[in-house]
């Protein structure tokens, strides 16, 4: 096998296991969003914390690798230039990473420390309840986004580009 088959390999492994990672993190982010205890505040608060663990050390890497691996494997392609989807995908790719950092990142992180200071006894739980929504619908979305991408992939709809002469 030559050496330009095996990297487009690589790539394509990289990118795979970084989907694996991006889909489960998120999944794992709504189980806990929609399953942690409500009961004790103390609960609540760590189990924030264990979703911000997540994204940090899982969602967020993973996320990394997925787009640094599609924009590899457009450039180790030649023909991926001139096809539509794989641009595309970059574009969904590229969307999904800014919506991860502040929708999903940020609401996580914002709820957690409401969530802290809640258990200190300070806090406001209106913007407690507003971080939550707006985290709750960034799950939902980035995972459909991240979902879309996939069936891009596997269909590779004919979408051609322009090239410029």
């Amino acid at each position: 096998m030559n050496r330009s088959v095996m990297l487009k390999r690589t790539i394509k492994i990289f990118h795979e296991l970084g989907s694996v990672g991006v889909m489960g993190a998120l999944a794992a982010c709504i189980v806990l969003v929609a399953t942690g205890p409500r009961h004790s505040l103390a609960d609540y608060a760590a189990v924030r914390q264990g979703i911000v663990a997540i994204e940090k050390w899982l969602l967020l890497p993973s996320l990394a690798i997925v787009l640094i691996s599609g924009l590899l494997a457009i450039m180790v392609n030649p023909p991926f230039m001139n096809v539509g989807w794989p641009w595309l995908k970059a574009l969904l790719g590229i969307s999904t990473f800014e919506g991860t950092l502040l929708t999903v990142n940020g609401s996580s992180r914002q709820a957690a420390e409401l969530a802290t200071m809640a258990l200190a006894g300070q806090g406001d739980p209106e913007q407690l309840d507003q971080a939550l929504r707006t985290e709750w619908g960034g799950l939902w979305i980035i995972l459909a986004v991240s979902f879309a991408n996939i069936v891009i992939a596997v269909w590779r709809p004919r979408l051609m580009r322009r090239v410029v002469p």
